[in-house]
């Protein structure tokens, strides 16, 4: 990560014909990073909580200081750089220099700290053995499309409902981008709830009723009448500072935005249900859970094309569809039918439990 952002930080003093690839090399290294460091937290914290509620708070910890930094950052990147239209990447080192310096202190920490690895193999499996089986479990393969599904659903939610508002004519774009500021800012809220009680309440339970009101509020969104205007809290930008204000939107948005706080816990939620009883596979099933983010990409441009189609409040039957997929997998297909299927090492199974050779002869 330190590497990709310093490769940003060069692309600001290279040829102006180069400057633009080496940006986007520097943010592909970058972006990898974060997502090898996905890989490699979720399953972590899931561990250090020993699995089941606490395993779920404790992701659900790490995802609010991540939500907490998607909510302020930009924000904060405004403040620094100023006019973005007259900054270029070499007149926003301090920018540069922080994201540098936190990719080197979380290196110095990992480095320093000893974490028990409880999944690392001591037979040495290779990696497609891990993750053909991992897909055995039936309850990881739902899970791993629900993490799709889920993605979809998070980056969909507001992304068309940004381009709505924008093309409302009592909204307009700038109300449109801090209604939407305001969806992520609930996500940030409800994994600060989903943290605080993440170890009396089950993931199960949470996803449940999480996807159950999901639904019903995307329901509402559709069916209820665009006329009707509310006055939504919103976080907002002026003079430098943050500062909450508020905004008339259609009732239809509000309802939309009230999804951030359905779709706040279910990340954390999905990955505990899923890779619960895994085993040593825990740590290949995390890789699969990484290459499925890729829903955030897919399902939106689906829903973009409903939009196309069918009006931008349509669109939001794929959401609904989605959401149900999950409420089916909390209360079906999170259920770990394959307990047969060992996920130690042979080196753990105790001797008596272990498969016997022939006898030697005398």
């Amino acid at each position: 990560g330190f590497v990709g952002v310093f490769i940003q930080y060069l692309s600001g003093h290279a040829d102006q014909s180069m400057a633009f690839g080496v940006y986007l090399l520097g943010a592909f290294v970058a972006g990898f990073s974060m997502c090898l460091l996905n890989i490699v937290v979720n399953p972590m914290l899931n561990t250090l909580g020993g699995g089941g509620n606490k395993g779920n708070q404790l992701i659900q910890v790490g995802g609010s200081f991540n939500s907490v930094m998607a909510t302020f950052t930009p924000a904060f990147v405004g403040i620094l750089i100023g006019e973005a239209t007259k900054a270029n990447i070499k007149d926003v080192f301090p920018v540069m220099y922080i994201a540098m310096g936190v990719f080197a202190v979380v290196f110095f920490v990992l480095l320093a700290v000893n974490i028990p690895e409880p999944y690392i193999t001591k037979n040495k499996e290779s990696l497609k053995q891990l993750m053909t089986g991992a897909l055995k479990f039936r309850h990881f393969v739902l899970g791993a499309i629900a993490i799709f599904v889920y993605v979809g659903v998070e980056v969909g939610t507001p992304g068309v409902m940004i381009y709505w508002l924008s093309d409302h004519p009592e909204v307009g774009k700038t109300i449109a981008g801090v209604v939407a500021g305001t969806y992520w800012l609930l996500m940030l809220a409800g994994r600060l709830i989903g943290a605080s009680i993440g170890s009396k309440v089950s993931s199960k339970a949470m996803l449940t009723v999480t996807s159950f009101v999901g639904m019903v509020l995307i329901l509402l969104a559709i069916f209820s009448p665009t006329s009707t205007m509310v006055s939504l809290p919103v976080l907002e930008r002026s003079a430098g500072a943050l500062s909450f204000g508020l905004a008339e939107v259609p009732i239809n948005a509000m309802y939309i935005v009230l999804v951030g706080l359905c779709t706040s816990i279910m990340w954390g939620g999905i990955f505990n249900l899923a890779v619960e009883g895994l085993g040593k596979y825990t740590a290949a099933a995390s890789g699969i859970f990484m290459v499925l983010v890729s829903g955030g990409g897919i399902l939106p441009a689906i829903q973009g094309g409903v939009a196309d189609a069918a009006g931008y409040l349509s669109s939001y039957w794929v959401v609904f569809i989605c959401l149900g997929y999950l409420f089916f997998y909390a209360v079906i297909g999170s259920r770990n039918v394959n307990r047969n299927i060992s996920v130690e090492d042979v080196d753990d199974v105790p001797l008596e439990t272990a498969p016997q050779s022939m006898p030697v002869e005398d």
